[in-house]
């Protein structure tokens, strides 16, 4: 299981280093033909590990509820973050794989909700999840450096 948390973490640092150095004008802009904005991605990112990890284990989520309603799949970005609730999201971003690890390694993920994706595999066990949401990450990475292109 290392090799999942460290593809997690390096997908994490790819996408913050992809995002350096953008304007907050540049974080919110949403392209011509594109649904969401990079800040919209990032947070996005953050939730769906969250709910995929956590959630579906029966354990509370790190992230605060608000974040988790306005950033899960199905949404669009309807308002900019300040710049400080954006740095609060990249500090997730970054230290929310470190905990998944510390908490799989404590084995608290004791049961796990079968979840369908949108993609039509089937999440049997946290190890499922953590698989499938890299795959899910290395996806966004892909679309926020478009979106990085563009802006």
């Amino acid at each position: 299981m290392n090799i999942q948390f460290d593809v997690l973490k390096k997908t994490r640092e790819l996408v913050l280093k992809s995002i350096d150095g953008l304007t907050h004008e540049q974080l919110h802009t949403i392209p011509t033909g594109f649904n969401n904005n990079i800040a919209w991605n990032v947070a996005h990112l953050v939730v769906t590990q969250q709910l995929l990890h956590y959630k579906l284990s029966g354990l509370q989520c790190l992230a605060p509820d608000e974040l988790i309603e306005n950033y899960k799949k199905g949404t669009f970005p309807s308002e900019e973050f300040t710049p400080e609730d954006f740095e609060e999201v990249k500090e997730l971003l970054l230290g929310l794989p470190d905990t998944l690890q510390e908490d799989y390694e404590a084995g608290i993920f004791e049961n796990y909700e079968e979840y369908t994706t949108s993609t039509g595999y089937v999440l049997k066990s946290i190890e499922s999840a953590i698989a499938f949401n890299n795959m899910h990450e290395g996806t966004h990475l892909g679309i926020i450096k478009s979106l990085a292109k563009l802006v």
